[in-house]
């Protein structure tokens, strides 16, 4: 007779991006080990890829491909928080006297914040209405990849926002069409619903919590805590 196989329990979530409720079960010893070698490595890309490959493993009814990058720092968080303990204490130097400071961040505090007039919808013309959806993980890995200064990185990181074009009568899926053809639209495209795309780009939501403290000098600073390093530090 083998080894019983211990059941997990399931508990469920809010996701940011949609506000619905998804299922998920606390991370195993063998995805903590997955965790802790992707943190070994120091390198931001493999951490991404550890917390994709852990949260795939432990959500019960959502894709991990469905789901932008804000949730997946935030699903892995709240993840965490259930696997291990809540909090996580660390030590950071102060910018200004540089001495040692101990931080405890309780990551039920952890929120995802939405930039300011945050809007998915751009309206074209009277006819018709640009509808825009948040990159997946994988576009997300393809921006991150991609030189700063290369031209095609704007522009990929525009086109990876197009979901659907839409009238009263009408309805087109970017997905179905050839990166022929969006590249046509977007040639045809004003410059106002440029900057629309490229708002919607910077004012999507992210993963941030700020922690006062004070230093021995008796000033009160603020450390920041953003994204994927928060889970990581």
């Amino acid at each position: 007779m083998g080894l019983p196989k211990i059941e997990l329990p399931i508990r469920e979530m809010i996701l940011p991006s949609t506000g619905k409720p998804i299922k998920y079960r606390p991370f195993t010893v063998k995805e903590e080990k997955i965790l802790l070698v992707a943190q070994e490595s120091d390198d931001g890309m493999q951490e991404i890829i550890a917390a994709r490959q852990v949260v795939n493993n432990c959500l019960l009814d959502i894709d991990v491909d469905q789901i932008a990058m804000f949730d997946l720092e935030y699903i892995i968080l709240m993840i965490r928080s259930v696997s291990v303990d809540n909090q996580i204490e660390f030590n950071i130097n102060d910018p200004d006297t540089e001495e040692a400071v101990e931080l405890t961040l309780d990551l039920n505090d952890v929120e995802v914040i939405k930039g300011d007039n945050h809007t998915n919808k751009i309206q074209i013309n009277d006819e018709y209405t640009l509808f825009l959806k948040y990159p997946s993980i994988d576009e997300y890995i393809k921006i991150q990849e991609l030189a700063p200064n290369d031209p095609l990185a704007s522009y990929f990181v525009m086109t990876s926002c197009l979901e659907r074009i839409a009238s009263e009568d009408e309805v087109h899926w970017f997905k179905d069409y050839s990166e022929k053809d969006i590249d046509n639209f977007m040639d045809g495209v004003s410059s106002d619903v440029v900057a629309g795309i490229q708002k919607f780009f910077e004012t999507m939501p992210i993963m941030r919590h700020e922690m006062k403290y004070t230093n021995k000098e008796g000033k009160e600073q603020t450390f920041v805590m953003e994204g994927m390093k928060t889970f990581f530090m």
